[in-house]
């Protein structure tokens, strides 16, 4: 009978195979460990979900869009209107003047650089929030002066299908509409002659 006490060859070699086996996954486990106390720290310098929420820049490349050309973003989870103004329709927003609740934006909700007749920083192209001043719904883009669904008077802009408001193509407000003041404008502004960002501009922080 073996005494307990007793230690042969096979013994020691079981001992060091299990020695070597600890030190491999001792290992395995340390370098594991280190990605995961890594990854935060990596993911802290990417935008999160909650900070996009929150109103992170939204960027476009304006000289991607033809003249008439509009496209939607999504910025503080609310729609975006870029369009991109012809000279024909630039020129044609001061015939409106006559027909409109708020002319001058004096009521209307804009930063100071949009409160002009243009509503906007460069004059082809436009930023606005997209939701209608009456109840919230999404006005239609109709930019073709006298469009048949609208009628004979029309000078081209924004339709809401919801209660029959509607904007010129510089956001504003015509008589007989239910809402009462002007589509709002977002803080924005131009990183260069292409780049349009949404969401910062001198009254924020790290002005694009």
């Amino acid at each position: 009978m073996m005494s307990a006490a007793g230690s042969g060859p096979d013994d020691q070699g079981v001992d060091q195979s299990r020695r070597k086996f600890l030190t491999v996954a001792t290992s395995a486990t340390a370098a594991v460990g280190a990605v995961f106390a890594a990854t935060p720290f990596v993911s802290s310098w990417k935008p999160s979900e909650r900070a996009r929420a929150a109103g992170a820049p939204v960027e476009l490349d304006v000289s991607q869009l033809e003249p008439g050309q509009m496209v939607t973003l999504i910025w503080r989870k609310q729609p975006i209107y870029v369009v991109r103004r012809s000279a024909e329709e630039v020129k044609a927003l001061p015939a409106n003047d006559s027909r409109l609740k708020d002319p001058t934006s004096a009521e209307s909700d804009q930063p100071p650089y949009a409160k002009n007749e243009m509503r906007s920083r460069r004059a082809d192209v436009l930023v606005l929030i997209g939701t209608c001043t009456h109840l919230g719904c999404l006005p239609k883009p109709h930019f073709q002066p006298a469009d048949v669904e609208i009628g004979p008077d029309w000078p081209g802009g924004f339709f809401c299908p919801c209660h029959g408001s509607k904007f010129d193509l510089a956001g504003r407000v015509l008589d007989g509409s239910p809402a009462s003041v002007n589509l709002r404008i977002p803080p924005y502004s131009f990183k260069n002659d292409s780049t349009l960002v949404i969401g910062t501009d001198e009254s924020t922080q790290g002005v694009a």
